[in-house]
């Protein structure tokens, strides 16, 4: 679609600088831009490129204008008003509503507002929201809830008793409700725990692909509204996490860890069972999360990067560190 300078910045209620009648028809990243694409820039590190950059709008903030030439939008959060644009002119195809031929459901009466892709498999008691789309080969078990506006690409999996909100995406290989990690030793041997509880997503909510968000044991795994989960992510039973809270990829969270709201966890983290992480907490990629944390802030843990060489001597002088410390400690 094609938006002029002036309608674009009428639509966000901005102030634009240049002329308001230029046509922009597409987004573009700074080096790979056409004149009519429109660019952010928020970081005087990418000022090469936007010397060199062919678009004739560009997106900045107002410390940032005197940079740029051409037409300017000007914005508080540049990135974030180019995220907006870009959903602005790529627009969303509109649902075609329709059950493919293949589908096989044991509820009659879905609603008729949805649209199901070939060889997919609908339980009982199933409820979809309107304008729901739900993709080829998925699985959705018995009493199961989507809500409105929610999109399900193919091949995800939804077990029995899954609770989903609102303006939900769920990408291709995710698993939701299946069994936790749960079993007691008995001899030597395991005995499998049963999980009976569910899980309960909010609104809001994108979960990336091939993730797995088990049940809970006794009561439910719990998702908050607005959180984003990325691929390849870990959340065992009985698992919460707080409203806005966003988890990158190959994160490992262990069972009846409570996370809190609007907390970021860098990609590769584990956090332990049974701790509690308070509100607006930031962890670091490949963190090890093993106590509760009480206090906003940033935290990190690991080894950082180092020869080869380097690592294995100070591995084996971190193995004497304790018997170091008892000797000073008896020195004093």
């Amino acid at each position: 679609m094609n938006y002029s300078v002036k309608k674009i910045s009428e639509i966000f209620n901005l102030d634009f600088i240049g002329d308001g009648n230029f046509i922009i028809n597409k987004v573009s990243s700074i080096n790979n831009a056409s004149e009519n694409s429109i660019i952010f820039f928020s970081d005087k590190k990418f000022l090469s490129l936007l010397k060199e950059t062919r678009s004739k709008v560009v997106i900045t903030s107002k410390n940032l204008t005197k940079y740029c030439n051409g037409n300017i939008i000007l914005s508080e959060n540049p990135y974030l008003l180019f995220a907006q644009i870009s959903h602005l002119i790529a627009g969303k195809p509109k649902l075609k509503y329709g059950i493919h031929k293949s589908v096989n459901t044991l509820t009659e009466n879905l609603n008729n507002k949805i649209c199901i892709k070939p060889n997919t498999i609908i339980g009982n008691n199933v409820v979809l929201g309107d304008d729901t789309f739900i993709g080829s080969n998925c699985f959705i078990g018995n009493n199961i809830i989507i809500g409105s506006n929610s999109y399900i690409y193919s091949n995800v999996v939804i077990y029995d008793n899954v609770k989903i909100g609102n303006n939900i995406i769920i990408h291709s290989g995710t698993v939701i409700g299946s069994d936790g990690f749960g079993y007691v030793n008995d001899k030597n041997s395991w005995y499998k725990i049963p999980q009976i509880g569910g899980v309960v997503i909010g609104n809001d909510v994108e979960i990336g692909s091939n993730t797995s968000i088990d049940r809970g044991t006794l009561d439910n795994t719990i998702i908050g509204n607005g959180v984003k989960i990325d691929n390849q992510i870990q959340i065992a039973h009985n698992v919460e996490i707080g409203d806005n809270t966003a988890i990158a990829g190959c994160a490992g969270i262990a069972g009846s860890a409570k996370i809190g709201k609007n907390c970021t966890i860098g990609g590769g983290a584990g956090i332990q069972g049974h701790i509690k992480i308070c509100d607006n907490t930031q962890i670091t990629g490949m963190t090890k999360v093993s106590c509760d944390i009480k206090e906003a802030g940033v935290y990190s843990s690991g080894t950082p990067l180092m020869s080869n060489a380097q690592w294995l001597k100070s591995a084996a002088r971190f193995k004497k560190l304790n018997e170091l410390f008892l000797k000073i400690k008896k020195n004093k």
